[in-house]
């Protein structure tokens, strides 16, 4: 079983978390505080930023328009 040290914001100090025990252990993202057993789930987050261009910053740019003939 693999330990971790993480901040427990239930016992608010460092504790040990264990990962889950049980069949569904392995696709489990569960680690139990082995102080209260309060869990935490940890799930990879993906974050997506758009940097606008500093030439254009505080100027909106109108949508495409249709021209008249």
């Amino acid at each position: 079983m693999r330990e971790r040290e993480m901040h427990c914001v239930t016992c608010q100090r460092d504790m040990l978390f264990e990962m889950a025990t049980g069949e569904d252990a392995e696709d489990c993202p569960e680690l139990i505080c082995t102080g209260c057993g309060t869990a935490e789930v940890l799930i990879p987050a993906t974050l997506r930023v758009w940097i606008q261009p500093s030439d254009t910053r505080g100027r909106r740019v109108a949508p495409q328009q249709r021209r008249a003939a």
